[in-house]
């Protein structure tokens, strides 16, 4: 009650107090961002045909507060990739998750998304975007029904319900730094192992039978 004089017995100790502050925050800061989440759907296989009936107004995710659908990954905090991720299209996905702004989550829906599906032998199909980006929520299925999904986003809320300021990456003085983009040529190269796949070429050229080899090289292009 306002007003009422503090009683001795549920005051809170002075060693205790900025904890209890933080403890508020983080309260009132979840509580905003888990009923705030605003998806970019990625969808690039039948997953996104369930993605969207979850979309419609049969299932109502403005329940949850997610019901506005973003084109842009400016204004997006959770990206939904949906469907079979083939090599072609990681650039991409991660281009565009680090145009997202943080705090941002990631959903792999779908068993391809997942670990590469019934696909993941394919030459062209990535076994799972958790090789290139960090995934929050998954989402079993072939495709996933729209209720699967929809559990997917709750379990996505009880993670934000669990963070602190204290600790979650976007609070901190360093910079935030984005993931390589991947290049993409015969096969598909992730730029995050750059320095040592730079040591093992060194490496190589720098063995005997690298020499040798280009030795007898050069002695072929002269004997021609």
């Amino acid at each position: 009650m306002t007003g009422a004089p503090e009683d001795p017995e549920v005051a809170v100790p002075e060693s205790l107090r900025g904890q209890v502050l933080v403890a508020s925050l983080n309260q009132i800061y979840n509580w905003g961002r888990r009923n705030s989440v605003w998806p970019m759907f990625f969808g690039l296989a039948c997953c996104a045909i369930e993605m969207i009936c979850t979309a419609a107004s049969r299932f109502d995710l403005a329940r949850f507060g997610m019901e506005v659908m973003r084109p842009s990954p400016r204004q997006s905090d959770l990206l939904i990739v949906s469907g079979t991720v083939t090599k072609k299209m990681v650039p991409q996905i991660i281009r565009l998750y680090d145009q997202m702004a943080e705090p941002k989550y990631v959903m792999a829906m779908g068993s391809c998304a997942s670990g590469g599906g019934p696909f993941k032998e394919g030459y062209n199909v990535v076994s799972g975007i958790d090789q290139y980006l960090p995934v929050d929520v998954y989402v079993p299925g072939c495709p996933p029904t729209p209720q699967a999904l929809m559990f997917g986003l709750i379990k996505l809320q009880e993670k934000i319900d669990h963070q602190s300021l204290r600790t979650v990456s976007w609070y901190r003085r360093q910079p935030s730094q984005d993931f390589p983009v991947p290049l993409l040529g015969p096969d598909i190269v992730g730029l995050k192992d750059g320095e040592q796949l730079r040591q093992l070429a060194q490496a190589k050229a720098d063995s005997p039978s690298a020499a040798t080899g280009a030795g007898d090289l050069e002695q072929n292009r002269g004997g021609g």
